[in-house]
């Protein structure tokens, strides 16, 4: 019996090859788009990894410092005179300032933690905004009279008292990190304003205004991140941490609304909050989001 001998021709067999060394081609293609995939994974845990720590050196640095101002003030106060009444006072003012500052970064510490648990819950009522709003630029009083700048506080609608249904605990942690920023980041003898009132669909727009150092447009990509700061100085003379932004979009999501941001650098910053109003039953009146923060009759 014949041997029955396969034969292959050369065509058949370079076009083998060729899908061979086409499958070996996407191969390799592929292993490289995962390495370099894996790179890019690689950078970005570097880099958020040392945001975190740079936010974490911030933080510290941010309640270390006002307990240990707090501690030496306190210290001087009672080994100070009693004649020297004038002194005391310049002490506990500065006492009192470090204090409402520390109160302020752990509020939003807290907050950012629920944000983080997922545990926002939210608490409706009638909320005077008129109140609200000047509760918060008296409780800033010291701040906005230190960098002496003129404070501007105006209701552009008809309606005044303007009430309006929302979670003011959340609303007012808005407007204070706004605030605070406005303050904060403005040059001295310039201007801070909040102006507010309802819009055509009655929604609550408030606007906070600062003729400060303004946000890059390079910086305003990147504002709302929780673990970046605009200013890196640890020693910088502008407070803060990037803390309050990221917990001010999560806020303002949680209540339907949004929030928009105009700044030009070495001019001013505009940033405008918008939310609907409420729709629940809820007719309670809210007293206590009218007080965020102590005031000077409940620490002397």
């Amino acid at each position: 019996m014949e041997n029955a001998t396969s034969y292959i021709s050369d065509d058949v067999l370079l076009t083998e090859l060729s899908k061979r060394v086409e499958r070996y081609k996407n191969a390799v293609d592929n292993l490289n788009s995962m390495n370099k995939q894996l790179l890019d994974l690689n950078h970005k845990l570097a880099e958020s990894e040392a945001m975190k720590s740079h936010f974490i050196s911030n933080i510290t640095n941010e309640i270390i410092n006002p307990f240990a101002s707090i501690l030496g003030l306190s210290k001087s106060i009672t080994e100070c005179p009693a004649t020297e009444v004038d002194r005391m006072k310049r002490m506990a003012a500065m006492i009192n300032s470090e204090a409402f500052n520390l109160d302020f970064q752990f509020k939003n510490i807290f907050a950012a933690a629920e944000i983080e648990a997922g545990s926002l819950q939210p608490i409706i009522a009638v909320t005077n905004i008129d109140e609200m709003l000047g509760n918060l630029m008296e409780q800033y009083s010291r701040e906005i009279a230190r960098k002496r700048l003129t404070k501007v506080l105006t209701n552009l609608g008809d309606e005044k008292p303007l009430l309006f249904k929302t979670d003011a605990d959340k609303l007012t942690m808005v407007i204070s990190n706004l605030l605070c920023n406005a303050i904060n980041f403005n040059r001295p003898d310039k201007k801070v304003e909040i102006q507010y009132g309802r819009n055509e669909q009655g929604e609550l727009v408030v606007k906070v205004i600062d003729e400060g150092l303004g946000v890059s447009e390079e910086n305003q990509k990147v504002i709302y991140d929780r673990f970046r700061r605009l200013d890196n100085g640890i020693n910088s003379l502008n407070r803060g941490h990037g803390l309050g932004l990221s917990i001010n979009k999560a806020y303002i999501d949680f209540l339907g609304g949004h929030l928009e941001l105009e700044s030009k650098e070495n001019v001013g910053t505009t940033f405008t909050v918008t939310i609907p109003e409420s729709q629940t039953g809820s007719n309670d009146y809210s007293e206590d989001a009218n007080e965020v923060f102590f005031g000077d009759e409940e620490i002397f």
